[in-house]
């Protein structure tokens, strides 16, 4: 499957990735359809955010609440692998929910966008559009 990502949206992740390093930063990537416009900043609750994330989880209900009332969908998430790869850790795969959405993992400066379906995480391509 095939997505389109805000310029702005990359560069946010990149630069929130850099100002958190050592700890994983994480987010909500929200938009319409296959377009990811906005990414939003949330608080990495866990207790290891040197290691593992967790979304704020009143930034995911607000999150959906303004969906519902007509802002961007829900998208998917994103977080940081500050010493690992692009690709979802034993971890992300363990907490996955198989529920479709896309999860946007950046590691040194490369970010790959994945869609967690029933069958496990999917590769994604997308292109980079103007915001």
């Amino acid at each position: 499957m095939h997505i389109e990502v805000a310029s702005e949206v990359i560069a946010q992740i990149g630069d929130e990735a850099r100002a958190v390093h050592p700890h994983e930063c994480c987010g909500i990537l929200l938009g319409e359809g296959a377009c990811i416009a906005r990414a939003l900043p949330t608080r990495n609750v866990h207790a290891e955010p040197a290691r593992h994330f967790e979304i704020d989880p009143q930034a995911l209900i607000d999150a959906h609440r303004a969906a519902r009332e007509g802002g961007p969908q829900v998208l998917g998430y994103y977080h940081s692998h500050p010493t690992g790869t692009a690709e979802p850790s034993a971890t992300d795969q363990s907490m996955a929910a198989g529920d479709g959405r896309v999860w946007a993992i950046i590691a040194t400066g490369e970010i790959r966008f994945w869609r967690d379906d029933a069958a496990g995480f999917q590769l994604l391509s997308y292109v980079e559009i103007a915001g």
